[in-house]
């Protein structure tokens, strides 16, 4: 994430607003306080506060109220934090305690200090629903990898954020402009830990969100990208390749926008079968922040589209072993009985390799994607006895004839009768290419 400095959170506007808001009234029954006191001031302090006497927290010990106005008027950080403290502890069920412990949360960010922390949580056991304390421990705790809770606490803070009331002091322009930021901040704090929890749906929900909020921040789009990408679950591929190619144009650094770009590329090889398009998507996403109404990607054919597209572009006879196959055992029911109806019970000579040999029957590897992976997809029996000598070995590659007898489509395995040896095996060896149809001898 780009680093945004947690000040803005409780900056120093926002601190002196706090205090305002903070500011208390002492009680009607009080004696009024010598005005050469410097820890009250000069004048009653009713004629001093914004707010009315029905919004302002009223304090009716005379020297409760001195202490916290001593502590909450000094003008060095380290002195006020010494005296809000001490007003804690003195008075630890004081009618200003939330505003003691917010001020306190703000000069221990405003200073640096690892307090903010323990006093952020301090506040939400006051008010849980503060939502300046939540943001203070959803920002750090990302910062910190500590996921669950980050998560935790930037949702919870999006729940109360509409609620949030205008405090004395502010602006509206000034709080429509911190809710703004607060909400952006948390939903890319609330997204990016539920990516890392692989709780996807939440990641694509909260990045998306901060997406359209700032579609320029380039680790949120790449981070909604990997989001929407496999193997999220859900996923949209077709944003998710959008929004990779978005992060392709905003990285700045050449090597990462390589990495990506590469990354990028691969996916969409994957999901539409060929790099057609590709440029073309880079090319729009370089002005276009968000997918426009419509968008869409093709994905690639399935299986059964590809399948069938075989089929009718090659008549069954001439197709390699690796052809068939796919067609039986992907195909319609139409497009594997053409197949099969063109090759069963005809004499064809095909190459494979052998994985198991006996007198009366062989196991071979006829496709090149089993012959790599040394898995058997024929059977192929013999009338008579193969002699001893002639029987090859594992791995040894074989030219062979035999009648297609019958098949099962699913795991893939043809079974063929009347199996002959064309000329002797070759020594083993790994075959690397495909079984290949070769016309029968007249």
């Amino acid at each position: 994430m780009k680093k945004i400095l947690v000040t803005v959170v409780l900056g120093v506007a926002v601190l002196a607003a706090a205090k305002d808001a903070a500011r208390p009234l002492l009680g009607q029954a009080a004696s009024p306080q010598p005005s050469a006191s410097p820890a009250q001031p000069a004048q009653p302090a009713q004629a001093q506060a914004p707010a009315s006497p029905a919004q302002a927290p009223v304090i009716k010990d005379p020297a409760e109220y001195n202490a916290y106005v001593g502590a909450s008027q000094q003008k060095d950080p380290a002195a006020e934090i010494s005296g809000l403290e001490a007003f804690l502890t003195q008075y630890p069920n004081s009618i200003m305690k939330p505003q003691a412990l917010e001020i306190l949360m703000a000069l221990y960010q405003q200073t640096n200090s690892p307090k903010v922390m323990d006093t952020a949580q301090r506040v939400l056991a006051v008010n849980p629903d503060n939502v300046k304390a939540l943001v203070v421990l959803a920002y750090t705790e990302r910062a910190t990898q500590k996921w669950a809770d980050a998560k935790q606490h930037a949702e919870h803070a999006l729940e109360v954020l509409p609620k949030w009331t205008k405090p004395d002091g502010v602006s509206d322009a000034d709080f429509a402009k911190q809710k703004t930021q607060f909400g952006f901040i948390m939903e890319s704090v609330a997204g990016f830990s539920a990516l890392q929890l692989k709780d996807y749906a939440s990641a694509q929900k909260h990045l998306r969100t901060a997406v359209e909020t700032d579609p320029s921040n380039v680790e949120n789009v790449y981070a909604l990208a990997t989001a929407l990408l496999p193997p999220s679950t859900p996923a949209d591929e077709v944003n998710g390749l959008f929004f990779i190619a978005r992060a392709v144009n905003l990285i700045t650094d050449p090597t990462g926008k390589e990495q990506v770009k590469k990354f990028g590329h691969s996916k969409y090889m994957r999901y539409h079968g060929g790099d057609d398009g590709w440029t073309d998507l880079l090319a729009q996403t370089v002005s276009t922040p968000l997918p426009p109404a419509g968008f869409t990607i093709k994905p690639a054919p399935t299986p059964p589209e590809q399948a069938h597209a075989m089929a009718i572009a090659t008549e069954p006879t001439k197709m390699d072993f690796g052809q068939w196959e796919f067609i039986l055992s992907n195909g319609s029911q139409a497009d594997q009985d053409l197949v099969w109806n063109a090759i069963k019970s005809k004499a064809v000579q095909l190459q494979g390799t052998v994985i198991k040999a006996t007198a009366t029957e062989f196991d071979i590897a006829g496709s090149l994607d089993d012959i790599e992976a040394k898995k058997v997809d024929i059977t192929l029996t013999f009338e008579d006895k193969v002699p001893l000598k002639l029987i090859p070995k594992e791995g040894a590659s074989l030219d062979f004839q035999g009648e297609p007898a019958s098949y099962t489509p699913s795991p893939f395995m043809m079974t063929m009768e009347k199996g002959k040896l064309l000329k002797a095996a070759a020594p083993a060896a790994p075959a690397k290419k495909p079984a290949v149809h070769k016309p029968a001898s007249q």
